[in-house]
């Protein structure tokens, strides 16, 4: 901000080419009319094209498609899930269950963070190769600074359910041979053969898939955010259904507590 005149300038005006209501009109949708022209895209073509305003094939669509289906697990120990279970068994509503769940989403080590580290790393990765480095000693120095590379590693499991569908659906595609792709398995295949032994998890792959589609790293975590929603509806029904308060108690002596002993307020 270059101080007040910025705001005067956009007091009661705002320059967009997103979109805009016409009251009892139109709707325009980047530069379309979104019940014209984009009336017969589907929910996930709408929200990609909202995203980076570009159209997509019908076999990116399917990728793009599982990348979401593939990771909307209906597990309630899962973190984001549990809150989204808790919210049932608390009586909350189903907005504020699935917005709490979506919050949770948004975590360092095993929700979108990962997501957007990997994408960063991949684009990385591809500017220094150009400038001459080596894939070996790019990923040793992210290593040696962040001790981790997003998309690879898991927690408590080192293999991954869901590649090998991924893999299988990319190849029906033709989607397997792209540069971030191939890329991708390239680092994995460093990181077995070394010390480190990571496997690529979904993350890695994802993020390698939509790099490919020419998603940017802001385009991509705004894409993967709602990749876990799928999931948490029927844990919050479940727990709706059940009696109220009934989801994972925990009986006091099982908290393991260091503070003051028991006392008598006055």
């Amino acid at each position: 901000m270059n101080g007040p005149s910025k705001l005067l300038e956009t007091e009661d005006n705002w320059t967009t080419k997103m979109g805009a209501w016409f009251a009892g009109e139109r709707v325009v949708f980047r530069g379309q009319d979104l019940h014209v022209d984009l009336k017969d895209m589907s929910w996930m073509e709408l929200y990609v094209y909202s995203i980076t305003g570009r159209r997509f094939t019908e076999n990116q669509l399917k990728v793009l498609n599982a990348i979401w289906t593939s990771t909307s697990y209906p597990e309630p120990r899962l973190w984001n899930n549990r809150v989204t279970a808790l919210a049932g068994t608390a009586r909350s509503t189903p907005t504020l269950a699935l917005s709490a769940g979506m919050a949770l989403s948004e975590a360092t080590i095993y929700g979108h963070r990962p997501n957007v580290h990997a994408i960063d790393f991949l684009f990385r990765a591809r500017e220094a190769i150009g400038q001459g480095a080596e894939l070996l000693d790019l990923i040793k120095s992210e290593l040696r600074e962040r001790r981790v590379i997003g998309g690879y590693g898991r927690p408590l499991f080192r293999s991954d359910e869901r590649i090998p569908h991924m893999v299988k659906l990319i190849k029906e595609m033709g989607m397997d041979k792209g540069y971030f792709t191939s890329l991708a398995f390239d680092i994995e295949k460093i990181l077995l053969e070394g010390r480190w032994r990571f496997q690529m998890n979904i993350t890695g792959l994802d993020a390698a898939l939509a790099a490919d589609m020419g998603f940017s790293v802001r385009e991509y975590h705004l894409f993967v955010t709602p990749a876990f929603i799928a999931g948490m509806p029927p844990c919050f029904q479940d727990t709706n259904e059940k009696t109220e308060g009934t989801f994972f108690p925990l009986r006091c002596d099982r908290i393991q507590y260091e503070g003051l002993k028991q006392r008598n307020w006055k």
